[in-house]
């Protein structure tokens, strides 16, 4: 299993981008090689649809509630169809798609079952929001062998997730 993650907060451009630099990667990969992702718009979305076209197969994770699967927020839910529909398996994972911390643990979960890790990652360290940098680590600390995606031109929508504000010793303002 290849497993992928990365930021949520992608421009429509970078995802394009990131879509064919994944198509690339995951044709390289020795045959067998079967995709793995949870369930979500943007960066899964775009993996799923590399996975395929690059004639691999594609398992997908749900969040479940007991033995059925979870309701998805509503921006996941379009995604969502395409993605089993471009899946070749579905599995059921107990997770709260709502949840930050749930949905950390569901990628870290996703990640030790797999034997590669494709991280989209501009090289920021993990905040309150995005836990990209911490799934690398994980990944990493577990000897799970990790290739950075970050195509050239890409970028993060602007207002997305950003790093807490710190502040400076005998100020009360963040950094400038």
């Amino acid at each position: 299993m290849i497993a992928a993650v990365g930021h949520t907060d992608l421009t429509p451009e970078t995802l394009k981008l990131v879509e064919h630099e994944l198509r690339k990667r995951v044709e390289r990969l020795t045959d067998g090689a079967v995709g793995l992702v949870r369930v979500g718009a943007g960066l899964p979305l775009a993996f799923g649809r590399a996975v395929r076209e690059a004639g691999r197969k594609l398992v997908v994770l749900l969040p479940a509630q007991g033995s059925v699967p979870a309701v998805l927020p509503r921006r996941d839910r379009a995604a969502a169809g395409e993605l089993l529909l471009l899946a070749e398996q579905m599995r059921l994972m107990p997770y709260d798609p709502e949840g930050r911390d749930a949905c950390v643990g569901a990628d870290e979960r996703m990640i030790s079952t797999s034997r590669r890790l494709l991280a989209v990652w501009d090289g920021s360290p993990s905040n309150g929001r995005d836990a990209t940098a911490h799934l690398v680590a994980y990944a990493r600390a577990h000897g799970i062998p990790v290739d950075v995606v970050w195509p050239t031109g890409a970028a993060r929508a602007a207002g997305g997730p950003r790093p807490p504000r710190t502040r400076r010793s005998g100020s009360l303002r963040g950094p400038r």
